[in-house]
């Protein structure tokens, strides 16, 4: 096995035990970007000498007998909307070239205190909406990686860094995972600071992880688990044992329940003949349920919510510099200014509902299982594909986690969703670890 084909979990162990140095896996992964980025273009920012200067510093840690952070010596891609002060960060928009922020945002300041290092910056989508990067899908350059945190999937995806973060308003971690054929873990809402992370709404942004197993996609989520004055969404909590718990054997077999969800029908007819086929492969460990006529408005309020925050946060841009912003965003922005006050309040206010309705369900199963995306990746670049199967664990607050079982008529990955009770997020890991476990042993 080559040092990029590790994992993290993997590496970490052998950088602690001195098998491996941490300039060796810094050195292998800027390699494997030369080899391979110049056709996926997954990097918008990349500083080899800051890198490896990074990673030297982390073994000469360990060589001096200090206390190791539990991401000591790995390397993490930070999307571009996430401020680093030794980086630029530009928001994946023109208008915000060469941005140089004066400190670290509350993410990158965790990865560094967890033993990080920093290897450079993942393209976004411009201002992590629906306008489209310059990254391409790994598996096939002329399909879309999806988005927003495009290039943190297609890093991870092709090897060249094994951890990543990014950001989802809507279907931005999940759906580029499961396009890219890699583990995105949504953690519920306010567990991540967000503290100096481009801001969309207040009320559904989410900092998400990418990976290549739940195991290392736990590992990275614990540490980055904080309360931040800066972000009013956290609150004081003991860090769960995000890692330890996922890799435990559940107390029960573990019950699913699968939900078709009101916009079943813009699924691919090959994703729900897979889905067909992964009940009946689960039996008795799988229902299905028909969600209630109040989900019906999970879209509508989503997106009432979202274009009323897009058209409050990103204000400043439409105004000054509207002719450099692509014409889906100023539509997005355009439909905001017109959501009402009472609209806005009442979309907001059927979170709570809704999760309650939930919770009996929850009582039940540990996850409701539901497609990543419609389908496979979509062949063109100029848009990111739909992101309405992630819709609804965003609009809920809820922890969601797509994990790369399926294949799509094309050869491209599809992902399976998760969706877990909003604050259980561990639960969710160990479900999901024990799905992989049992697909693997009965070859599922």
């Amino acid at each position: 096995m080559t040092l990029i084909e590790l994992s993290a979990t993997e590496a970490i162990q052998q950088i602690r035990d001195g098998e491996i140095s941490s300039e060796e896996l810094v050195q292998a992964c800027l390699d494997r970007i030369e080899q391979v980025d110049g056709e996926i273009e997954a990097w918008v920012r990349l500083d080899s000498d800051y890198a490896l200067e990074q990673a030297r510093a982390r073994d000469a840690q360990r060589q001096a007998g200090h206390s190791l952070g539990p991401l000591h010596g790995i390397p993490v891609g930070i999307k571009d909307i996430f401020d680093t002060q030794d980086l630029p960060t530009e928001n994946g928009t023109i208008i915000d070239s060469g941005r140089q922020p004066e400190e670290d945002c509350k993410v990158v300041s965790l990865l560094i205190e967890a033993g990080a290092v920093i290897l450079g910056k993942t393209v976004s989508t411009e201002l992590a909406v629906f306008g489209p990067g310059k990254t391409k899908n790994p598996h096939n350059t002329e399909h879309t990686p999806g988005g927003s945190s495009s290039g943190s999937a297609a890093a991870v995806a092709s090897y060249m860094v094994p951890l990543a973060v990014g950001t989802q308003t809507n279907g931005s971690v999940i759906r580029p995972a499961s396009f890219c054929g890699v583990v995105g873990f949504k953690p519920s809402h306010g567990l991540i600071p967000r503290t100096g992370v481009l801001a969309l709404s207040a009320f559904l942004d989410t900092v998400g992880v990418f990976a290549r197993s739940v195991e290392d996609a736990a590992r990275i989520t614990e540490v980055l688990i904080a309360h931040d004055s800066g972000d009013t969404d956290t609150a004081p909590r003991a860090r769960p044992h995000l890692s330890k718990i996922a890799n435990e054997q559940p107390p029960v077999t573990p019950n699913l329940v699968f939900a078709k969800t009101p916009v079943w029908d813009q699924a691919d007819e090959e994703t729900q003949e897979a889905f067909a086929e992964l009940v009946d492969f689960l039996s008795d460990q799988c229902d299905e349920l028909e969600l209630p006529e109040p989900f019906d408005k999970v879209i509508e309020m989503h997106g009432d919510i979202m274009n009323a925050d897009l058209a409050k946060h990103l204000a400043g841009y439409y105004e000054h510099a509207k002719d450099k912003l692509t014409d889906v965003l100023i539509n997005m922005i355009e439909d905001g200014k017109k959501v009402t006050a009472v609209d806005f309040n009442i979309a907001t206010d059927w979170r709570e509902v809704l999760n309650g309705g939930l919770q009996k369900v929850f009582e039940n199963y540990d996850a409701i299982i539901t497609p990543a995306t419609p389908g496979e990746a979509p062949a063109g670049l100029d848009a990111t594909g739909s992101p309405v199967f992630n819709t609804l664990a965003t609009f809920l607050g809820a922890p969601a986690i797509t994990l790369p079982l399926m294949e799509g008529p094309n050869g491209l990955p599809v992902g399976v969703q998760l969706i877990g009770q909003r604050g259980d997020d561990a639960r969710l890991l160990r479900t999901a670890t024990w799905l992989v476990e049992r697909m693997a042993q009965t070859g599922g």
